[in-house]
Order: structure tokens, then sequence, then C-alpha cells
């Protein structure tokens, strides 16, 4: 818009939108660059593109006891904080979601299982050793996280106990190092014809995160209720080293009454691994690799998004898998279906192409989250929201409350 442009607005003798004029002044300021018709990319001033890719920025300290060890009962119950606007937010609870959502919008949800990942044993000289599996490499090879790694190198042999009551014990062999993950490439012993997955439900913990340190929480509580069928089609990879969080407070009943309500759902895959937990550790975040994870974004849900987009609808992401999973299978610049790796770091200043809105829980300081959603919401806002859940006793992380970021609360349209 030039300033002829924004003349012939002032004189017109209709009501000129406020929103036009509004942008017109963001634009003049250079706040605002790239228009493309659907979303602006932010144009950062110098103070405050190193502030927001700086990694200390990204700090906020989270009493202790507010970090949820065990889910709530029903899932919906959970509380959910509601960005509705640029100045507004509201407290709600999850189960009113299809009163804050409008006929015609998308939900896309992750389906995803969560692997039981988890593996306990110890090495042939006794020495107890912990196993995070991340993802499978080759026939029964994994790529797993181990501790104690500096103990375990190539030529170590380690040696599993069952979870259950079996008179069995699986071996596996540390082959190589992995620089990327620091890492070990495992090489399970097993029959052929057996795969490694097969023998999880024995051998297999489900792997809580870290902060959760006093759980009793069943493990399919740490699954979503639509999580793909364990005994499902495979695919290269198969499944989740950590729950699609934001996912885990819908419920069968919650889902049936967003269908009633004109709400469609598609499904996309994630495989959650250490792209998504790995913590960011340099300085300048713009520097950060993320580790690639498996996405699978299917020709329905892309054709879904399209008719979504053409009517007018919204399309609202459960979780940052499914932000990062559309986004990156929107590389070229068009959604498109998509099968492979994604290495995608969104952070802000990224221009979003497919995703209005998300539903997200609270996440762990300087985290590729936390960037992701400050990306949309902005950083000095989706802190000042944080301090403001932390004052309502809201509970942080994986069996934590949740946000919904409306398309309203940071889009100009």
């Amino acid at each position: 818009m030039s300033c002829n442009d924004f003349s012939n607005l002032i004189n017109q003798t209709e009501p000129v939108p406020v929103c036009q004029v509004a942008f017109f002044i963001l634009l003049q300021l250079g706040l605002y660059s790239n228009l493309d018709g659907r979303n602006f990319t932010p144009v950062l001033s110098p103070d405050r593109s190193n502030l927001d890719l700086t990694l200390a920025s990204y700090d906020y300290e989270l009493p202790e006891d507010l970090i949820a060890q065990n889910p709530v009962t029903p899932r919906d119950s959970s509380r959910l904080l509601v960005v509705d606007s640029p100045t507004h937010h509201q407290h709600r609870y999850f189960r009113d979601l299809p009163d804050l959502l409008q006929p015609g919008d998308l939900l896309v949800l992750n389906d995803t299982r969560v692997l039981r990942a988890r593996l306990y044993g110890r090495k042939d000289t006794g020495t107890p050793v912990e196993v995070l599996l991340l993802e499978p490499r080759q026939s029964n090879c994994w790529l797993a996280l181990v501790k104690p790694g500096r103990r375990l190198k190539p030529g170590a042999k380690i040696i599993f106990t069952p979870c259950i009551n079996i008179d069995r014990e699986l071996q596996a062999t540390v082959v190589a190092t992995d620089a990327d993950t620091a890492g070990r490439l495992l090489q399970f012993e097993l029959p052929p014809g057996t795969d490694l997955e097969q023998l999880l439900p024995d051998f297999g913990h489900v792997p809580f995160p870290p902060y959760i340190t006093a759980s009793q929480a069943l493990p399919e509580q740490y699954q979503t209720v639509y999580a793909r069928p364990a005994d499902g089609p495979k695919n290269r990879q198969p499944g989740s080293v950590a729950a699609p969080t934001a996912g885990l407070h819908f419920t069968p009943e919650l889902l049936k009454r967003l269908r009633q309500r004109g709400i469609e759902q598609r499904y996309v895959t994630l495989h959650v691994g250490v792209g998504t937990f790995r913590p960011v550790e340099v300085e300048d975040v713009t520097s950060h690799q993320m580790h690639g994870e498996w996405i699978s974004v299917p020709e329905t849900t892309v054709a879904q998004i399209h008719q979504t987009q053409v009517r007018g609808g919204r399309v609202l992401a459960v979780g940052t898998t499914v932000a990062r999973s559309l986004e990156g299978a929107a590389h070229s610049g068009e959604l498109e279906a998509y099968t492979g790796k994604t290495e995608l770091f969104i952070y802000p200043g990224y221009h979003w192409r497919v995703v209005d809105g998300l539903i997200t829980n609270f996440h762990l300081p300087r985290s590729s989250l936390l960037m992701l959603v400050s990306a949309m919401l902005g950083r000095d806002r989706l802190l000042h929201l944080y301090r403001e859940a932390i004052g309502h006793q809201y509970r942080f992380y994986s069996f934590g409350d949740a946000m919904l970021i409306l398309p309203d609360a940071w889009k100009i349209i």
C-alpha cells in the first residue's frame, strides 16, 4: 500500500476498516513486510532481533510444584489459557474447545504412537545401563541414547532384563557412536524374522520425561486416544519416544462434540525423537541444528487443508509437532503431501505458510518448542502469558495444562 493508496482510503465516503489503516501505519513504520495475502513476516528491529534470537531471552522461573507429575482425569478437565486477540486472553477448560472454535475450522492432529522405548540392563561387567531408543537404522540396529555413555564404547555388550516375569534376556552390542546425538548404534541379537518392536512390550518401559519423577500415571495415559494402532501398517520408523502432549487432552467424547459442531479433523504423523526434546545449547539460536524427525503428511490431509482455506476456514495445529509437520511439508512454498525427514526449526521471524492457530502445552525454558510458539505469538507476550499462568497455578509440561492461540491473537487480516 502506497501513500496514494492511503490518501484514497481516507478520502472515501464509505467507512474504512480500522485494520486497513492500522496495517498501513505498521507497514510505513517497517514493522511488517513480504505481504502474500495470508501472512506477514515480521521485520525485527536490531535490538528486538538480538533479544528474540538470544538463548538467554527464553528463560523463565517455574516453581517446582507446578511441574505436573500426573495427568488430570478426565483428560479434558485440564485448564486452557485462550489467547483470542492481540491484547486479550481468558481462562477456560479444555472441554470448552468446541465453543471456542468455529464451524468450518480444521484441527490437524499427530497420530503417532509412543513406544516403550526405555530399556534397563547391564554390561557384562555388571554395570547398570539405561537406554532410550530413538529410531531404527537397519535390521534390528537402533540409534539410542545411553547411560553411562562414557562406559559404552563400540564393542560393549548390554544384557537387558524384561519388565515382566518371563525367563528371557535380550542382548545388544554397541557398534558405533553417533556424533549428531552423542548416542550409540546398538545391534540387537534376535532370531531371524523377529523385530525388536515385537519385544518392547516385554522389555520396554514408557519413556516419561526426566522431570516426571513421582508419577502414578498408567502407560495409556501417556498416549493420545487417537494414536495409530500398535499393529497398524509399518513405516520405516515405528513410533515416538515422547508423546505429542497437546493431544493428551482430547477424549473420544470431545472429538465427537467437535465433529458435531462442524469442526473437521485430519491427521499427520511425526515420530517424536531427539529433535523435539533436545535442548538448545547455543546462545545464538539461529545456529541451533535440529535433528531430523520422520513425518508423513498424507494427501487426504493436504486436500482437506486446501478445502478449508478456500471456504475461509482456519487451520489449527494440535501441538508443535503438527505445526512442524505442516510447515515442513510446505517448505517449497506450497503445501504438498510429503513423507520423509524434516529438520525445520521455527523461531521468531519465521514466515508461516499453513498454520493459522495452535493448541500447545507449556514448554521448558530455552527449548526449541518455546521458540516455535514465540514465532507465532511473540516472545514478550508469550513470556508474559507464562508468568500469568504461573500466577494462576497452571500445571506445566507434558502432563500439564494447555494454551489455545487463535488466529485473531496474532494475524492481521
